[in-house]
């Protein structure tokens, strides 16, 4: 690939040495054209329609070739063949060439740009694929813009190449028309500085501006129709309204009570959500005693002779309410209430864009607000299995009501949730069973990644069942069984409590958005721009409900924004950034990961290197006895720049905060690898593989002439 790139960029060196050898280019210039004109036209009348296509194909060639001459081409045009055929000639012309330079552009350059730049382009790329031709056809309608610069910068985007010629093509034809005229009067012109007044210059940048002025009408036509129908009131009882106290909705009425705005936060059921009362907060708890069981049973390997460890379950899930009711305080009305934001229970209804009716236990009362934010996160998602509705099965979030411990376990789903509740199960003595249709395993990670998880959890009891498709669940004389598929056989799996962990859906149902018409996307998130916004403006989302993650940390990160855009939105908006998402999965070993890992930048066509380092020959590592894991990094190929990071081993998600530190503020492995770290921790891992990376990019031929110079000095 890169030998046919060096042939075919010589080739266009060739061609375009070659046309400024042959003289053709000497004549694009005023004087020229005015002293020869009789003879062009003569030449036109004898030979009308090769002249015409030795015009257009020179045009082409320039305009491809990003060669000085078009703007007097297209005097030529005008001078030579009239208005209507020289407009046709030169317009058509034009629109190759241009096209011909972008399509060089995304040839020679894009690639390069991608691999040195891509990670900070994403936002850019969705700009231009949502308002991309718009850009264009501004550009296209206003001369003072050099136009093989345009063809030239837009060949770097991802916008289709039919695209790029039809806008050009239809943009180009007002300046052409000017051109084209005025080289008619080729014979009276002074220079070209005439052909655009200040005026006619004025008058292409309103023109460029059109596009947008009508796309805002537009918009302004879809606003009214989208609120006609709704009385807007003339006082509003608070600047926002927030609906979910989750993690999101908690945070959002933080900060807009912070700024003393009139907040009112609204809760169906319990402050703090599925974080504090179903997800985060008691996971963690039961991942940590399930994580001492297991030590226990290790404590040999360490020297620590004890006697065989008994688990009581119930005590286990004792402990889990115990943390919550701890944590509890932090989510707390008490808390928000003095913190300035009043807070309701009960269950929030849309009676319009800007009313909610909520039902509560003082009855019902309807409240207004500026703006309405939704926070109302996300439920365990059900698969569509027959007989498992006829079952008790359980879910993330109702496991936690579990008192006796299950001797067989049936987990479905091998995501996150599922592999950490099934590891911790089996660690406090369930023997477990994990059912999954994919191959693996986290099928977000790499696959090795996924590999060496798998290994672990198989050592510890686990039963992986991965490419198993389930068909039926069904229990008979006390004992659940459920049917799978595999690679055509079916296999009857046993069991006594069945966990389904399969994802989370949205909460977008059941509180008038679908009678108030908010755009809710095939997935169930609610669709909502760069601002959060739905399709009414007024009402933002976050967290869970809006998507694109559904992580607590992202949620709250979210909320920032969501608030920031409904309280100063008419000043200025902000766009959610999503350029360094973190997150892990809690197993042990844990997962961390930040920014991309290999089959993500294959997929988005993004050049990388991987340097690694095992936490093998790791000295903490070593002395814990968990020197199992590894620290994984892509860097942009020849640079220190971070592209994204995986780590898998103990306390991933804390060692990954250095690196998600690093991408935050643009900090590469070299400033990693100059920071001194504490000897012996966990962290030096970051830091030796930043040293991995250097000795791989070590500059050989330096170090030779240094070798040369020592030698020297010994005499």
């Amino acid at each position: 690939m890169a030998r046919s790139k060096i042939l075919l960029a010589l080739a266009l060196l060739a061609l375009a040495l070659l046309l400024h050898r042959s003289g053709l280019l000497a004549w694009l210039n005023l004087a020229q054209l005015q002293a020869h004109l009789s003879q062009l036209h003569q030449l036109r009348d004898a030979h009308p329609l090769t002249s015409g296509l030795v015009f257009f194909t020179l045009y082409v060639l320039v305009a491809g070739l990003s060669l000085p001459g078009a703007t007097l081409l297209t005097l030529a045009g005008g001078a030579i063949f009239g208005l209507a055929y020289g407009t046709l000639l030169v317009s058509f012309a034009s629109s190759l060439g241009a096209t011909g330079s972008f399509a060089a552009s995304r040839y020679f350059l894009r690639d390069w740009v991608q691999s040195r730049w891509g990670s900070s382009l994403g936002s850019v790329h969705r700009g231009l694929d949502r308002d991309g031709p718009f850009y264009l056809f501004t550009l296209r309608l206003v001369p003072a813009f050099p136009f093989f610069l345009v063809n030239l910068m837009m060949g770097l985007t991802p916008m289709p190449i039919s695209t790029f010629y039809w806008v050009s093509q239809l943009g180009m034809i007002p300046g052409t028309l000017v051109y084209v005229n005025a080289g008619m009067e080729l014979a009276s012109l002074q220079s070209l500085s005439g052909i655009l007044s200040s005026r006619l210059i004025l008058a292409f940048t309103l023109l460029g501006l059109l596009p947008w002025a009508g796309r805002w009408l537009q918009e302004q036509v879809r606003l009214h129709r989208l609120y006609g129908r709704f009385s807007r009131p003339r006082k509003f009882d608070r600047n926002i309204l927030v609906i979910g106290a989750g993690s999101a909705g908690l945070v959002t009425a933080y900060i807009a009570a912070a700024v003393r705005a009139k907040v009112t936060l609204v809760e169906k059921h319990k402050m703090g959500g599925d974080c504090l009362n179903t997800g985060c907060v008691p996971s963690k708890t039961l991942i940590q005693s399930a994580k001492l069981a297991h030590s226990l049973t290790q404590a040999q390997e360490f020297g620590v002779t004890l006697q065989a460890p008994g688990v009581d379950f119930g005590a286990v899930m004792e402990r889990v309410h115990k943390v919550i009711a701890q944590v509890e305080p932090h989510d707390s009305v008490e808390r928000y209430t003095g913190l300035g934001v009043e807070c309701i229970q009960g269950r929030a209804r849309f009676i319009s864009p800007w009313e909610v009716e909520i039902e509560c236990s003082q009855g019902t009362q309807r409240l207004s607000a500026r703006h309405i934010v939704i926070a109302t996160g996300a439920r365990p998602t059900l698969p569509a299995v027959p007989g498992l509705s006829d079952l008790n099965y359980w879910t993330s979030d109702t496991i936690w009501n579990l008192r006796q411990l299950p001797a067989r376990l049936l987990v479905l789903g091998a995501g996150p949730i599922g592999c950490e509740l099934a590891q911790s199960f089996a660690r406090l003595g369930s023997k477990v069973v994990m059912v999954d249709q994919g191959e693996r395993l986290l099928r977000r990670e790499d696959p090795e990644i996924s590999w060496r998880l798998a290994e672990q959890l198989r050592a510890e009891g686990l039963d992986l069942r991965l490419c198993h498709r389930p068909l039926e669940f069904g229990r008979q004389d006390g004992v659940g069984w459920l049917r799978c598929e595999h690679q055509g056989q079916e296999v009857r799996l046993e069991f006594d409590e069945v966990l389904c962990a399969v994802g989370r859906t949205a909460n977008t149902r059941g509180f008038g958005l679908e009678e108030l018409g908010v755009q809710i996307r095939a997935n169930q998130t609610l669709a909502v721009n760069d601002f959060l916004e739905t399709n009414y403006p007024n009402i933002l989302a976050c967290g869970d409900v809006a998507g694109p993650y559904q992580f607590t940390h992202v949620a709250a990160h979210q909320a920032w924004f969501a608030a920031v855009n409904s309280l100063f939105g008419g000043l200025r908006r902000f766009r959610a950034d999503y350029s360094v998402i973190p997150w892990a999965t809690f197993t042990d070993p844990e997962v961390a990961r930040v920014g991309l890992n290999e089959q993500e930048a294959r997929q988005q066509g993004v050049a990388y290197e991987v340097t690694r380092y095992d936490l093998e020959g790791l000295d903490r590592a070593i002395a814990d006895g968990t020197n199992q894991g590894e620290v994984k990094v892509l860097t942009v190929p020849g640079r220190d720049k971070i592209l994204g990071v995986t780590i898998v081993g103990p306390r991933a998600g804390d060692l990954l905060a250095e690196f998600v530190l690093a991408m935050r503020h643009g900090l590469g492995l070299n400033q990693i690898l100059s920071t001194i770290h504490i000897y012996p921790t966990m962290a030096e891992a970051n830091k030796y593989v930043a040293g991995e990376w250097k000795k791989a990019h070590k500059p050989e031929r330096v170090l030779a002439w240094l070798e040369k110079f020592h030698n020297w000095m010994r005499g």
